[in-house]
């Protein structure tokens, strides 16, 4: 099979317009067009991006996201555990 009969029946059989589900005619971070005879470059499974450094880009975006929620998660942890320390010492009874 020709090259080109394998990428037009690729594209072709192509599922668009479902939710969820990003199509593969543009790049995820820059929307940039994507070619069918061009090299895709793709990241968390579905996901398309024009260039190796459009999908490094979103890589790098994806970690200072998950770091930030970390963060976030780490500082309500504390806070709660600090908050429930005051509420256990605010209901202990003092004997007389």
């Amino acid at each position: 099979m020709a090259p080109s009969v394998a990428c037009s029946f690729f594209f072709d059989n192509e599922l668009l317009g479902e939710p969820g589900m990003p199509a593969m005619d543009a790049c995820a971070l820059c929307a940039k067009p994507l070619a069918r005879d061009s090299d895709v470059f793709m990241y968390r499974g579905d996901t398309p991006y024009c260039s190796e450094q459009c999908r490094h880009e979103q890589m790098h975006l994806d970690a200072v996201c998950a770091k930030q929620a970390a963060r976030r998660q780490q500082r309500f942890s504390v806070g709660a555990e600090s908050h429930r320390g005051q509420r256990q010492s605010s209901k202990v009874s003092v004997a007389s």
